[in-house]
Protein backbone atom coordinates (compact mmCIF):
# COMPACT_ATOMS: atom_id res chain seq x y z
CA UNK A 1 0.00 0.00 0.00
CA UNK A 2 1.09 3.56 -0.66
CA UNK A 3 0.12 7.02 0.89
CA UNK A 4 0.51 10.30 0.06
CA UNK A 5 0.61 12.58 2.57
CA UNK A 6 0.31 16.12 0.65
CA UNK A 7 1.33 19.26 3.38
CA UNK A 8 -0.32 22.23 2.30
CA UNK A 9 2.28 24.87 3.80
CA UNK A 10 5.87 25.62 2.95
CA UNK A 11 7.48 24.43 6.39
CA UNK A 12 9.75 21.31 5.24
CA UNK A 13 10.70 21.00 8.88
CA UNK A 14 6.89 19.78 9.52
CA UNK A 15 6.61 17.46 6.71
CA UNK A 16 9.45 15.91 8.84
CA UNK A 17 7.55 15.87 11.47
CA UNK A 18 4.82 14.46 9.60
CA UNK A 19 6.64 11.79 8.16
CA UNK A 20 8.72 10.32 11.08
CA UNK A 21 5.01 9.80 12.93
CA UNK A 22 3.23 8.68 9.83
CA UNK A 23 6.11 5.96 9.37
CA UNK A 24 6.19 5.09 13.07
CA UNK A 25 2.76 4.31 12.58
CA UNK A 26 1.64 2.66 9.47
CA UNK A 27 1.83 -0.80 8.58
CA UNK A 28 5.39 -2.66 8.11
CA UNK A 29 4.29 -2.97 4.37
CA UNK A 30 2.91 1.10 3.69
CA UNK A 31 4.86 3.28 1.98
CA UNK A 32 4.62 6.68 2.97
CA UNK A 33 5.55 9.68 0.82
CA UNK A 34 5.45 13.21 1.95
CA UNK A 35 5.49 16.24 -0.19
CA UNK A 36 5.46 19.52 0.88
CA UNK A 37 3.63 22.45 -1.15
CA UNK A 38 5.82 24.80 -3.38
CA UNK A 39 4.02 27.86 -2.23
CA UNK A 40 1.92 29.25 0.29
CA UNK A 41 2.20 30.04 4.14
CA UNK A 42 4.76 29.08 6.83
CA UNK A 43 1.35 27.28 8.73
CA UNK A 44 -2.13 28.12 8.37
CA UNK A 45 -4.21 29.91 10.75
CA UNK A 46 -6.82 31.66 8.60
CA UNK A 47 -9.69 30.86 6.01
CA UNK A 48 -8.03 32.51 3.38
CA UNK A 49 -4.20 31.38 4.17
CA UNK A 50 -6.73 27.80 4.00
CA UNK A 51 -8.05 28.66 0.39
CA UNK A 52 -4.36 29.13 -0.87
CA UNK A 53 -3.19 25.81 1.29
CA UNK A 54 -6.16 23.75 -0.67
CA UNK A 55 -4.91 25.06 -4.05
CA UNK A 56 -1.73 23.73 -3.37
CA UNK A 57 -2.61 20.14 -2.29
CA UNK A 58 -4.99 20.52 -5.10
CA UNK A 59 -2.09 20.78 -7.67
CA UNK A 60 0.24 18.47 -6.16
CA UNK A 61 -2.57 15.45 -5.31
CA UNK A 62 -3.59 16.24 -9.33
CA UNK A 63 0.13 15.50 -10.37
CA UNK A 64 0.70 12.25 -7.95
CA UNK A 65 -2.17 10.51 -7.14
CA UNK A 66 -1.92 8.55 -9.52
CA UNK A 67 0.86 6.37 -8.05
CA UNK A 68 -0.58 5.91 -5.01
CA UNK A 69 -3.44 3.81 -2.93
CA UNK A 70 -4.92 6.73 -0.94
CA UNK A 71 -4.15 10.46 -0.59
CA UNK A 72 -3.89 12.72 2.81
CA UNK A 73 -4.24 15.97 3.57
CA UNK A 74 -1.93 16.36 5.79
CA UNK A 75 -3.12 20.26 7.96
CA UNK A 76 -5.71 20.27 10.51
CA UNK A 77 -8.34 22.12 9.23
CA UNK A 78 -8.30 19.95 5.86
CA UNK A 79 -7.93 22.62 3.72
CA UNK A 80 -9.33 21.13 -0.04
CA UNK A 81 -10.34 17.83 1.29
CA UNK A 82 -14.40 17.75 0.09
CA UNK A 83 -13.20 18.84 -3.83
CA UNK A 84 -10.14 16.46 -3.49
CA UNK A 85 -12.83 13.62 -2.59
CA UNK A 86 -15.14 14.86 -5.64
CA UNK A 87 -11.96 14.86 -8.36
CA UNK A 88 -9.75 11.90 -6.88
CA UNK A 89 -10.28 8.25 -8.09
CA UNK A 90 -8.86 6.76 -4.65
CA UNK A 91 -9.69 7.36 -0.69
CA UNK A 92 -8.92 10.76 0.38
CA UNK A 93 -9.10 11.88 4.64
CA UNK A 94 -7.41 14.17 6.18
CA UNK A 95 -5.61 14.97 10.09
CA UNK A 96 -9.24 16.54 11.45
CA UNK A 97 -11.61 14.47 9.99
CA UNK A 98 -9.44 11.21 11.00
CA UNK A 99 -8.71 12.76 14.70
CA UNK A 100 -12.43 13.58 15.13
CA UNK A 101 -13.47 10.11 13.99
CA UNK A 102 -10.50 8.53 16.63
CA UNK A 103 -12.10 10.91 19.31
CA UNK A 104 -15.48 10.11 18.99
CA UNK A 105 -14.75 6.10 19.35
CA UNK A 106 -13.30 6.63 22.58
CA UNK A 107 -15.29 9.38 24.45
CA UNK A 108 -18.79 11.23 24.24
CA UNK A 109 -17.04 15.01 23.84
CA UNK A 110 -13.75 16.20 22.78
CA UNK A 111 -11.57 19.26 23.38
CA UNK A 112 -9.10 20.23 20.56
CA UNK A 113 -5.81 21.91 21.41
CA UNK A 114 -4.05 23.88 18.90
CA UNK A 115 -1.08 26.13 18.63
CA UNK A 116 -2.77 29.62 18.41
CA UNK A 117 -5.86 31.98 19.29
CA UNK A 118 -6.26 32.65 15.58
CA UNK A 119 -6.45 28.98 14.36
CA UNK A 120 -9.60 28.30 16.50
CA UNK A 121 -12.61 30.06 14.31
CA UNK A 122 -11.22 28.06 11.49
CA UNK A 123 -11.56 25.11 13.26
CA UNK A 124 -15.00 25.67 15.15
CA UNK A 125 -15.94 25.41 11.26
CA UNK A 126 -13.96 22.85 10.27
CA UNK A 127 -15.65 20.70 13.25
CA UNK A 128 -19.33 22.15 12.02
CA UNK A 129 -18.95 21.06 8.50
CA UNK A 130 -18.36 17.60 9.95
CA UNK A 131 -21.63 17.54 11.76
CA UNK A 132 -20.05 17.31 15.40
CA UNK A 133 -20.17 20.38 17.20
CA UNK A 134 -22.58 18.54 19.29
CA UNK A 135 -19.72 16.52 20.64
CA UNK A 136 -17.09 19.52 20.95
CA UNK A 137 -16.08 20.00 24.78
CA UNK A 138 -13.87 23.07 23.90
CA UNK A 139 -11.00 24.72 21.64
CA UNK A 140 -7.86 25.80 23.86
CA UNK A 141 -4.96 27.57 21.95
CA UNK A 142 -1.84 28.88 22.93
CA UNK A 143 -1.92 32.96 23.24
CA UNK A 144 2.42 33.77 22.55
CA UNK A 145 3.90 33.92 18.54
CA UNK A 146 5.92 30.79 17.91
CA UNK A 147 9.32 31.00 17.49
CA UNK A 148 9.48 28.52 14.78
CA UNK A 149 6.93 26.46 13.68
CA UNK A 150 9.01 23.69 13.62
CA UNK A 151 9.94 23.34 17.04
CA UNK A 152 6.41 24.17 18.84
CA UNK A 153 6.82 20.79 20.89
CA UNK A 154 9.80 21.70 22.17
CA UNK A 155 9.07 25.52 22.68
CA UNK A 156 5.99 25.23 24.28
CA UNK A 157 5.18 21.31 24.91
CA UNK A 158 4.16 22.27 28.35
CA UNK A 159 2.06 25.11 27.71
CA UNK A 160 0.19 22.53 25.61
CA UNK A 161 -0.61 20.05 28.41
CA UNK A 162 -1.22 22.58 30.24
CA UNK A 163 -3.99 23.48 27.78
CA UNK A 164 -5.24 19.90 27.44
CA UNK A 165 -5.08 19.68 31.20
CA UNK A 166 -7.77 22.53 31.72
CA UNK A 167 -9.93 20.75 28.84
CA UNK A 168 -10.31 17.90 31.09
CA UNK A 169 -10.69 19.54 34.58
CA UNK A 170 -12.84 22.96 33.05
CA UNK A 171 -14.47 21.74 29.64
CA UNK A 172 -16.00 18.36 30.42
CA UNK A 173 -13.57 16.38 27.57
CA UNK A 174 -13.19 12.88 26.97
CA UNK A 175 -10.92 12.81 24.67
CA UNK A 176 -7.95 15.75 23.27
CA UNK A 177 -7.04 16.16 20.04
CA UNK A 178 -3.43 17.63 19.68
CA UNK A 179 -4.44 19.89 16.39
CA UNK A 180 -2.13 20.47 13.77
CA UNK A 181 0.78 18.86 11.86
CA UNK A 182 3.53 20.75 13.67
CA UNK A 183 2.46 18.39 16.73
CA UNK A 184 2.53 14.92 15.00
CA UNK A 185 3.88 12.78 17.08
CA UNK A 186 3.26 14.58 20.57
CA UNK A 187 0.66 12.68 21.49
CA UNK A 188 2.63 9.94 21.74
CA UNK A 189 4.92 11.28 23.92
CA UNK A 190 2.58 12.33 26.32
CA UNK A 191 0.65 9.05 26.42
CA UNK A 192 -0.06 8.30 30.14
CA UNK A 193 0.56 12.20 31.40
CA UNK A 194 -3.29 13.23 30.76
CA UNK A 195 -6.45 11.23 32.37
CA UNK A 196 -7.85 10.93 29.30
CA UNK A 197 -7.02 9.40 25.75
CA UNK A 198 -4.97 11.29 23.24
CA UNK A 199 -5.47 11.71 19.65
CA UNK A 200 -3.02 12.33 17.36
CA UNK A 201 -4.23 14.15 13.37
CA UNK A 202 -1.30 12.14 11.48
CA UNK A 203 -1.51 8.97 13.09
CA UNK A 204 -5.12 8.74 12.92
CA UNK A 205 -5.26 9.67 9.36
CA UNK A 206 -2.74 6.84 8.23
CA UNK A 207 -4.60 4.50 9.85
CA UNK A 208 -7.78 5.58 8.84
CA UNK A 209 -6.44 5.33 5.23
CA UNK A 210 -5.19 1.80 5.56
CA UNK A 211 -8.30 0.83 6.09
CA UNK A 212 -10.53 2.47 3.40
CA UNK A 213 -8.17 1.12 0.85
CA UNK A 214 -8.51 -2.41 2.19
CA UNK A 215 -12.08 -1.91 2.72
CA UNK A 216 -12.10 -0.98 -1.21
CA UNK A 217 -15.80 0.79 -0.77
CA UNK A 218 -15.21 2.45 -4.33
CA UNK A 219 -15.68 5.47 -6.10
CA UNK A 220 -18.79 7.69 -5.98
CA UNK A 221 -20.24 7.97 -9.44
CA UNK A 222 -23.61 9.76 -8.45
CA UNK A 223 -24.67 11.90 -5.29
CA UNK A 224 -22.54 15.09 -4.11
CA UNK A 225 -19.08 13.25 -4.34
CA UNK A 226 -19.53 12.10 -7.96
CA UNK A 227 -16.68 13.71 -10.35
CA UNK A 228 -16.77 17.01 -11.40
CA UNK A 229 -19.07 17.17 -14.44
CA UNK A 230 -16.91 18.27 -18.12
CA UNK A 231 -17.17 22.08 -19.19
CA UNK A 232 -14.78 24.24 -20.24
CA UNK A 233 -11.98 25.25 -18.79
CA UNK A 234 -8.93 27.29 -19.53
CA UNK A 235 -5.78 28.48 -17.70
CA UNK A 236 -5.53 25.40 -15.48
CA UNK A 237 -1.79 23.24 -14.75
CA UNK A 238 -2.04 20.43 -17.20
CA UNK A 239 -2.39 18.27 -14.68
CA UNK A 240 -5.47 19.85 -12.56
CA UNK A 241 -6.89 19.85 -16.51
CA UNK A 242 -6.83 16.23 -16.81
CA UNK A 243 -8.20 15.52 -13.60
CA UNK A 244 -10.96 17.62 -14.36
CA UNK A 245 -11.83 15.41 -17.40
CA UNK A 246 -10.79 12.04 -16.39
CA UNK A 247 -13.56 9.52 -15.92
Amino acid sequence: MKLLLINPNISDSVSALIGAEARRTAAPDTEIDVMTAPFGVAYIETRFEALIGAYAAAQLAAEHHARFDAVIVAAFGDPGLPGLREALPCPVTGLSEAAMASACLLGQRFSIVAISQRIRAWYRETVEHAGLLGRLASIRGLDEPLADIGHVQGDQGERLVALAERCVADDGADVIILAGAPLAGLARSLRGRLPVPVVDGVSSAVRHAESLVALQPGKATQGSFAPPPSKPHQGLPDSLARLLTQR
